[in-house]
């Protein structure tokens, strides 16, 4: 293999297996572990490559709830509600997006009395000017990622 893909080649490797052993990524890759452990540690450095989790069933866990809120914040008050929500342990991704409203969070939660009671608090904060809470019914698809271009 040439070294021009290696970095896309070792991230969709990874995405494969993020378990997988730099021998196992070396063989695969056709490259040597050294230059499989260079370009990870690279990675990992840059900041493309941010952790190793696993990959959480909550519903397992008996977070059956899934809440998709939206908020019209005040406008200097965005990044302290953003981080305030990102900060909030069941706050699994927070976003600044454009259109009728400022703010889309997903949480999860075990049930909807959780759920109404985390989401009233958040609401007493005098910068949300106001909210839309959608609940998710069935979830298709979640924590996908996709394999890079190699082009």
């Amino acid at each position: 293999m040439t070294y021009e893909n290696l970095d896309t080649e070792l991230v969709n490797a990874l995405l494969d297996d993020g378990r997988a052993s730099l021998r196992s990524l070396a063989d695969e890759l056709d490259v040597s572990v050294t230059t499989v452990s260079n370009h990870l540690s690279n990675l990992e450095n840059d900041g493309v490559i941010r952790g190793y989790v696993p990959v959480v069933d909550y519903a397992g866990l008996d977070y059956d709830v899934t809440a998709i809120l939206q908020l019209k914040v005040e406008g200097s008050s965005l990044p302290d509600i953003t981080e305030r929500l990102r900060e909030h342990d069941q706050m699994l991704s927070v976003y600044e997006v454009t259109g009728d409203h400022d703010v889309v969070a997903i949480g999860k939660f075990r049930d909807t009395d959780e759920m109404n009671d985390r989401i009233k608090t958040l609401l007493t904060d005098p910068d949300i000017n106001e909210s839309n809470t959608n609940i998710v019914l069935n979830t298709v698809s979640e924590h996908e990622q996709f394999e890079l271009d190699t082009d």
